[in-house]
């Protein structure tokens, strides 16, 4: 072999294949800063450059929260089924057979049990790669199979939404989870147990409208969208241009409407701190 091809052949084995690249590097919808992955895979997927917070799965939620990576899951086996028979550009029935094979999940929510720093609780979490985090009723039955759990064992419960809203192929069967899981959290109420909401983006809709803004503690990621209506839907209604960022975290903070804005990097110390102080063995 000549030197030339000592060094071409060299090269080649070096670079990443396509399937390869994009797997190393991240680029922020923020300040479109290009960044290695495993750098922001370390700080919890918070950009190092300007700090927006990356959109996270269930397993990464995990991974954050629970001691260990330690997370007992519940209800893992219920699964939706298609009581109207929903058609639009797809049935019903397809859209969650994709949503399965993308996510091998069979519902929105992963609902459970573990430790945050040694403080028991039970924990909901939204999955926005199944249908938008959508809610419908096995989403609406594992808030409340959680609720029963967190009374029978005296636990705070943590729902962590990301949700774009009720999911219409239910139609009214999605809107009934609405009031179903906030008559649930009532009883949790009564036998003073916390409910802490964590709200990240997004949080829109009939999630919103229900059991997101219905906690004894609301916490939210910075800068997560939170809302029921999208923007230009209610610029349309009202006639009127709307403040920057109204449906923002910062914004609903200083107006009142939530408690707290925490960092992701923090968050596991706050929710163990708020249960600490909250829940009466």
């Amino acid at each position: 072999m000549n030197l030339f091809n000592l060094f071409s052949s060299s090269s080649k084995k070096q670079q990443a294949t396509k399937s390869e690249a994009p797997a190393h590097w991240i680029k922020c919808n923020s300040c479109q800063s290009l960044m290695y992955y495993k750098e922001v895979e370390n700080q919890n997927y918070v950009c190092p450059k300007c700090g927006f917070h990356l959109r996270v799965g269930v397993k990464e939620r995990i991974a954050l929260l629970a001691d260990n990576g330690e997370f007992i899951e519940h209800d893992a086996n219920l699964a939706p089924v298609d009581p109207i028979k929903f058609v639009d550009k797809k049935s019903y029935a397809k859209r969650i057979e994709e949503a399965y094979s993308k996510t091998s999940r069979k519902s929105s929510v992963v609902s459970g049990e573990c430790k945050i720093n040694g403080e028991s609780a039970q924990l909901v979490i939204f999955d926005f790669s199944f249908m938008g985090g959508s809610l419908g009723s096995v989403e609406g039955e594992k808030i409340v199979r959680a609720v029963n759990r967190a009374i029978q064992k005296r636990e705070g419960l943590i729902i962590i939404s990301a949700s774009g809203g009720a999911r219409m192929q239910e139609s009214t069967f999605s809107l009934m989870q609405m009031s179903k899981t906030s008559a649930a959290l009532a009883k949790l109420a009564e036998h003073k147990l916390p409910y802490i909401s964590l709200l990240t983006d997004p949080t829109m809709g009939g999630v919103s409208a229900s059991f997101a803004m219905l906690g004894d503690i609301i916490i939210a990621e910075p800068g997560a969208l939170i809302g029921f209506a999208g923007q230009r839907v209610i610029k349309q209604t009202i006639g009127s241009d709307l403040p920057e960022g109204f449906q923002r975290a910062e914004f609903l903070l200083e107006k009142g409407s939530i408690d707290m804005v925490v960092n992701r990097n923090d968050l596991k110390q706050t929710l163990s701190d708020l249960l600490k102080m909250l829940v009466n063995k």
